[in-house]
C-alpha cells in the first residue's frame, strides 16, 4: 500500500501546521490537546461581542448567542487535557506490560468520555516471525495509569 504524499505547494496553499505536517524527518511528536484552550479564548472574544451587541441595544436573542458561545468556550476549556504522557512512554509502558519478547508496536490516541480525556491505545506484536501473539495495552495519557487488563491474543 502506498503512502498518503501531498505535495509540498498544496500543503503550504492549504496552512498545514508544522506539527501535523508527516513529512517532517525526526521523531513525530503528537499534538497536546491542550491546544483547546486557544479554543476557548477565541469563543469568550467571540462571545463578547454578541454580549456587547445586546448591552448596547441590540435585539436580546444576541444575548442567548454570546451565552451559547460561553458554553462553548468552557467544553472547550474542561477538554483541554494535557498529554503528560507522550508516545516513547506509553511505548515503553506497553512494552513492560506484557509477557511475551516486542516485535512491531504501534500507538495511538484515542479520546474517551464527554469530556474527550486523551488515552493511549498500543498495540504490541511478539518478536517471532511471523508474530504469534499480540496485545492492546491502554493508558490514561495524562496521569500514564493503565486503564484495563492487558488484551492479548493468539494469530
Amino acid at each position: 500500500m502506498e503512502p498518503i504524499e501531498i505535495p509540498r505547494e498544496i500543503a503550504d496553499a492549504e496552512g498545514v501546521p508544522a506539527d501535523l505536517d508527516s513529512s517532517v524527518v525526526g521523531p513525530y511528536q503528537f499534538p497536546n490537546p491542550r491546544r483547546r484552550r486557544l479554543a476557548a479564548y477565541i469563543y469568550l472574544i467571540g462571545a463578547a461581542l454578541p454580549a456587547s451587541a445586546a448591552f448596547l441595544g441590540a435585539d436580546a436573542g444576541f444575548w442567548f448567542v454570546g451565552a451559547g458561545l460561553v458554553m462553548l468556550a468552557a467544553y472547550h476549556w474542561l477538554a483541554a487535557w494535557d498529554l503528560t504522557i507522550d508516545q516513547e512512554h506509553a511505548l515503553d509502558r506497553a512494552t513492560q506490560a506484557v509477557d511475551f519478547s516486542i516485535g512491531h508496536v504501534s500507538a495511538a490516541v484515542g479520546f474517551e468520555g464527554w469530556r474527550s480525556k486523551p488515552v493511549w491505545n498500543v498495540i504490541v506484536y511478539s518478536a517471532t516471525e511471523p508474530p504469534d501473539r499480540r496485545a492492546l495495552v491502554r493508558f490514561d495519557a495524562q496521569s500514564g495509569h493503565q486503564l484495563d487488563a492487558v488484551y492479548v491474543e493468539a494469530l
